[in-house]
């Protein structure tokens, strides 16, 4: 009977069944992992899920055509930087400082960028007072019709330490320098003037300042340095001894576009023109009063 039950009961081989649990697990894997897909709804919610937003282009306050003069300049540097990366070609750049003087404030770049701007067919002119600039023969002959006048980061310099007293300075280098620069404007011409942000700049109440000189502004924007390759802020002092030092450049500053009170438009920077905000101001007969960045 044993016997006949020996012959009866199938003998399975340790490999075959070994193999048959390794393939059973497979299955059992690959099922798992397929029922694990996200829904069809997850899967196209992650799809559209928005990226970062793109960054917004920076503000440049003229065109490469237009007739500029620069008031105040430093080390030229920033003038330098409208010819060679700007391409524009029709620039006055002025200083307060006399040749001889700016060359020793500003060893060695001031020489190297005047000659450069002067090799290019552009103005450099000494000795300009911002606050006089309709009395100044050297420029009412070349002009008087500018299309942008800039005036970056004005400052009397170190006259006080008082801040009641240095504020009121400035507010009358500005007031004085609006009213200088408004005659020289060609028709719709702008004045754009550079502020740091915070104090003592914003005790300087700049807007206020421009409305009292007939002027109002059509937009303020953030000034980016690094639009402006080469650029480097230069001190009113001149040249930290033995460089490095404290960098303007890298603080936070804001522009101002001014122009006078009721001039019939504005001129767009490039890269605004046909801009959908732009046409709608221009069907509403609207100026653009708003900041552009904040």
């Amino acid at each position: 009977m044993s016997k006949s039950l020996k012959q009866i009961t199938p003998v399975v081989n340790v490999d075959t069944r070994i193999s048959v649990m390794a393939k059973s697990k497979k299955r059992k894997f690959t099922n798992h992992s397929t029922n694990n897909k996200p829904p069809a709804k997850q899967q196209l919610a992650k799809a559209a899920k928005p990226g970062p937003s793109p960054k917004a282009k920076p503000t440049i306050p003229f065109h490469s055509e237009d007739r500029i003069l620069l008031i105040g300049e430093g080390d030229f540097s920033f003038a330098k930087s409208l010819v060679d990366h700007h391409a524009c070609y029709q620039v006055v750049a002025t200083c307060y400082d006399s040749q001889e003087a700016l060359y020793e404030k500003y060893e060695p770049q001031a020489e190297q960028h005047t000659k450069y701007l002067e090799e290019s067919g552009q103005t450099v002119l000494y000795g300009i007072n911002a606050t006089a600039l309709d009395r100044t023969k050297k420029l009412v002959n070349l002009g008087p019709q500018w299309d942008v006048i800039i005036f970056n980061f004005p400052h009397v310099g170190g006259k006080s330490k008082d801040v009641n007293r240095q504020v009121r300075s400035n507010q009358e280098l500005l007031v004085s320098f609006f009213k200088a620069a408004i005659p020289l404007l060609a028709d719709n011409g702008t004045i754009v003037v550079t502020l740091f942000e915070g104090e003592p700049y914003d005790l300087w109440n700049i807007r206020d300042l421009a409305r009292h000189s007939a002027l109002e502004v059509q937009r303020s924007f953030k000034f980016a340095a690094d639009v402006y390759p080469g650029y480097s802020h230069a001190r009113t002092l001149g040249n930290i001894d033995g460089g490095g030092g404290w960098k303007g450049e890298n603080r936070d500053a804001r522009s101002f576009v001014f122009q006078q009170q009721g001039a019939s438009g504005e001129k767009q920077p490039e890269w605004k023109r046909g801009s959908k905000a732009s046409k709608k101001r221009k069907r509403e007969g609207e100026k653009d009063t708003s900041d552009d960045d904040d």
